[in-house]
């Protein structure tokens, strides 16, 4: 696709209806806008925009489209993927200042935002009120319109779902510059096909989000997290089957081994509570009363104590939730901070077979001369897989790295697994989509594309 190359009459244009502390071209754009959080690739954006309103996106994507300009949706660049880098320059739309919470609607149970709005911010504003929005990536500091893009899970997806789960409505610009309103506050919607839904997970290939309705749920009163020490990983995870067919489902079911913990304790200069086994797993539960939870430790014990848990560590006071979930949280930095360069395979399989693939995973290391961190939502099937380049050689590293990524994606392809499980696929994971899914079900995905983005404009280069 030919793409028109970005001129001073096209910055003209832009400044003539934004103010000039929000347009930004050449040296004035920051390094940080050509790269998403792991940073492996680099491409700086022609101009870098900053929106207030719907409007103003609807003029920009007009003039983009009638030009054949390419347009890239910018939230808070904590992608790992690189779906917001503007791989062939052109327009880069920031929403971080576009972040409002516009509306509380009490009656309905929605809360609706604009896109630049943090997750800390939503999860905070509904739970003052005694209100609950589940989804919890790791990143607390993304915007919301990077996790409608991408889908994202998080830790409470066993439970509670992902992000899909709980998007009522969406206001979206298409490339052409008319706006149009997906879904609403209604509870149930089978009129039509699901726009809404191919909008979600799009990763601003088909259209920006300007606005989105999320639903709510009550605020859960109590919540305890466990803590399971077990000899090595591979008996933990497959303690992670037997605890979901219980009639307690936990709210998150998280997977670590010794050596990632204590890179969190070195980054965070905080200690774990417990470092006397190979490999824990991390579980929440949620409920109405402490009694209602409390009731549920001796299940789960006689669960995991006969498949080789050596403890049940309650944590419960404010010392020991200070120690666990900040390291949790501070996996993926604390891996960035113990070597020069990662990248990242968020594969997800299903849940029988999660054990058996972490296990597969750590055989690479010896196979391919690397080091790779593995943890991850055990109770949904997504692996967080980590390899570290050391210092190694340029040429050496893309080779590990992509004899690494082959086999992951082949052996989950093998097991029923798929490329992503919540990360999207961007610009890093495209290959191997393409490796992974059959010619119809990527000609539907290019045809769809066509549909809404005749010129493809809309983040070139990503995921079709």
């Amino acid at each position: 696709m030919m793409y028109k190359k970005f001129d001073d009459g096209d910055l003209a244009y832009l400044k003539s209806f934004l103010p000039p502390d929000r347009v930004f071209s050449g040296d004035e754009i920051s390094p940080d806008y050509s790269h998403d959080e792991l940073g492996g690739s680099l491409h700086f954006p022609d101009v870098l925009v900053e929106v207030l309103t719907t409007d103003e996106v609807t003029r920009i994507m007009e003039y983009a489209n009638e030009r054949r300009i390419p347009v890239t949706a910018r939230g808070a660049g904590t992608g790992l993927v690189g779906a917001c880098v503007p791989v062939y320059g052109g327009i880069m739309i920031s929403f971080m200042k576009m972040n409002r919470i516009l509306e509380l609607d009490g009656e309905n149970m929605t809360l609706t935002v604009e896109p630049g709005a943090l997750l800390m911010e939503i999860s905070a504003y509904a739970e003052e009120r005694g209100l609950f929005y589940p989804p919890d990536p790791g990143e607390k500091a993304a915007s919301i319109g990077g996790n409608i893009s991408t889908n994202a899970g998080g830790m409470r997806a066993v439970k509670y779902g992902v992000t899909k789960d709980y998007v009522r409505g969406l206001e979206v610009v298409l490339p052409s510059g008319k706006v149009v309103e997906l879904g609403g506050k209604v509870v149930k919607n089978s009129s039509g096909y699901n726009l809404m839904g191919l909008v979600i997970g799009a990763e601003g290939t088909l259209g920006l989000i300007t606005k989105a309705i999320l639903k709510l749920i009550p605020l859960p009163p109590r919540s305890v997290s466990l803590l399971i020490p077990f000899d090595d990983v591979f008996s933990a995870i497959r303690t992670v089957p037997a605890l979901m067919r219980t009639r307690i489902t936990p709210t998150a079911v998280e997977f670590m081994d010794k050596e990632i913990i204590l890179d969190a304790e070195k980054y965070l200069g905080k200690n774990f509570p417990d470092k006397s086994s190979d490999a824990y797993l991390l579980l929440t539960y949620d409920g109405l009363t402490k009694e209602d939870l409390e009731r549920n430790y001796d299940a789960i014990a006689q669960v995991c104590f006969p498949l080789g848990g050596k403890d049940l560590l309650i944590i419960d006071t404010d010392e020991r939730k200070e120690s666990v979930w900040p390291a949790r949280s501070a996996f993926l930095h604390a891996i960035k901070a113990s070597t020069d360069e990662i990248d990242e395979c968020d594969v997800v399989v299903p849940i029988s077979m999660v054990a058996d693939f972490v296990e597969y995973t750590y055989s690479l290391r010896e196979k391919h001369g690397v080091r790779i961190r593995c943890f991850g939502h055990a109770g949904d099937g997504n692996l967080h897989i980590y390899v570290l380049r050391d210092g190694l050689d340029e040429e050496i590293w893309r080779r590990k790295l992509s004899g690494v990524f082959a086999d992951l994606y082949q052996r989950a392809a093998e097991w029923g697994g798929k490329v992503s499980g919540e990360h999207g696929i961007g610009l890093a994971k495209t290959p191997y989509l393409r490796e992974g899914e059959s010619q119809v079900v990527l000609g539907l995905m290019d045809e769809i594309k066509s549909v809404f983005d005749p010129n493809r404009i809309m983040n070139p280069g990503k995921i079709v």
